[in-house]
C-alpha cells in the first residue's frame, strides 16, 4: 500500500466516529443506485468501487446497516446501461452515482428528480448535466475526469520519451465518446508551433481495432493516445499488445495500460473521485440539494511508466519523468 493510499485510510477512520453517529441518528435505511459503465469484473472499477464504500463508512453509511445500495454494470454496453438507468429510476432511490459519461447521459435521459452524483464524465456543461461548474442548477452534481489541456500533455509526454514522434492519434468509438469531437477541435484551434498534432482517429468496433493502429503505424512519427472510453476499456489490454507489436510508444489515462505493456499511464486517481463522491451522496442523503453543490475537477493524478516498454522500443525515459512516477514497470 502506498503512503498516501495509508494516510488517507487513517484520515477516514479519524472522522468516522462522529459522522457515524449522526448517520445512525437519521434512523431508518437509505436506498441509493450505482451504475457503473464498465463490467463487474474490471479491476480498476473494483478499486473505485472499494474507495467509494470506505468513504461512505467513513461518513458513517455502512451497506446493510443504515444503507442499502443497489447496483448495476453495463460492461460497456450503451443499451444495457439506458435499460439499467430506467431500472434504477424505477426503484426510486435517494440517490444514484453514474460511473462515466454513459452512465450520466442515461440517467439525464430517465429522469430530471432524483439526485445524481456522477463521478468519471467528461464535459458535463457541454453536454447539458449542469449549468455550469459552479452551479449545477439542476439534479445532478459530481467529478469530472479529464479535459482539453490533458489530452496535450499526454502528446507532450509521449515525445518527451520518443522525440520522433510527430503526430499523436487519439483512439475512441464515436459512439460511446461523441465529446471529444469537440475537445479534438479545441485542441486544433490551440495547436502551437513545435507541439504534437492531435489526430482524430475513430474506431468503431472490435474487429477494426488491429487495423486502425496499424494504419497509425503505417508512417514514422506516430504514437498512440488512449482516452477514457468504454470501447477503450473493454480492449485496453489488446490495444496495449498491438501498440507494442507496431512498435508505437503509447499513453492512456488508465493505469493498467502500462501495466499490459503499454508505454506510459496519466491521468486523474479514480479511486480518489470516488472516495470523494461519498461525500456528494452523504450530503445529499442529509438534504442537500445538488443543484448547489459546485462540480469538481480531479486534484490527484498518477503516472506509471513501463521502462521495459521503453527499452524494447528503444527509448530512453528521461530521469525527471521517472523521478515524477509514481509507479516505474521493470
Amino acid at each position: 500500500m502506498r503512503r498516501r493510499d495509508v494516510m488517507a485510510l487513517l484520515g477516514g477512520a479519524a472522522v468516522a466516529w462522529p459522522r457515524a453517529a449522526a448517520a445512525q441518528s437519521a434512523g431508518g435505511v437509505r436506498r441509493i443506485g450505482v451504475l457503473i459503465t464498465p463490467g463487474e469484473r474490471d479491476s480498476e472499477t473494483q478499486a473505485r468501487v472499494a474507495a467509494f464504500r470506505r468513504g461512505l463508512e467513513a461518513l458513517g453509511w455502512k451497506e446493510g446497516e443504515n444503507l442499502r445500495v443497489d447496483y448495476r454494470w453495463g460492461g460497456g454496453d450503451y443499451e444495457r446501461i439506458r435499460a439499467y438507468a430506467a431500472e434504477l429510476v424505477g426503484i426510486s432511490p435517494s440517490v444514484i452515482i453514474a460511473n462515466g459519461t454513459p452512465a450520466a447521459a442515461a440517467l439525464r435521459e430517465a429522469t430530471r428528480s432524483i439526485p445524481v452524483v456522477f463521478a468519471l464524465v467528461n464535459d458535463p456543461v457541454g453536454a447539458g448535466y449542469v449549468a455550469s461548474m459552479a452551479r449545477p442548477g439542476g439534479n445532478a452534481t459530481g467529478f469530472t475526469f479529464i479535459e482539453l489541456s490533458l489530452i496535450g500533455k499526454w502528446a507532450e509526454m509521449v515525445k518527451a520519451v520518443a522525440p520522433a514522434t510527430s503526430r499523436a492519434a487519439l483512439i475512441h468509438n464515436p459512439a460511446t465518446t461523441p465529446y471529444y469531437a469537440g475537445y479534438l477541435s479545441g485542441a486544433e484551434a490551440a495547436h502551437a508551433a513545435g507541439s504534437v498534432p492531435i489526430v482524430d482517429t475513430p474506431v468503431r468496433s472490435a474487429g477494426d481495432v488491429e487495423a486502425v493502429v496499424a494504419e497509425v503505424a503505417r508512417n514514422p512519427g506516430g504514437s498512440l493516445l488512449v482516452p477514457p472510453d468504454p470501447f477503450n476499456v473493454v480492449h485496453l489490454e489488446r490495444l496495449a499488445h498491438l501498440a507494442q507489436r507496431f512498435g508505437l510508444p503509447a499513453i492512456s489515462v488508465y493505469q493498467r495500460f502500462a501495466s499490459f505493456g503499454g508505454l506510459m499511464a496519466y491521468g486523474p486517481d479514480t479511486a480518489d473521485i470516488f472516495r470523494r463522491a461519498a461525500s456528494y451522496v452523504d450530503r445529499i442523503l442529509r438534504g442537500a440539494d445538488p443543484a448547489d453543490l459546485p462540480v469538481q475537477a480531479p486534484t490527484k493524478f498518477e503516472l506509471v511508466v513501463n521502462r521495459k516498454t521503453a527499452d524494447g522500443l528503444g527509448l530512453i525515459v528521461p530521469p525527471l519523468l521517472l523521478a515524477q512516477a509514481d509507479e516505474v514497470i521493470e
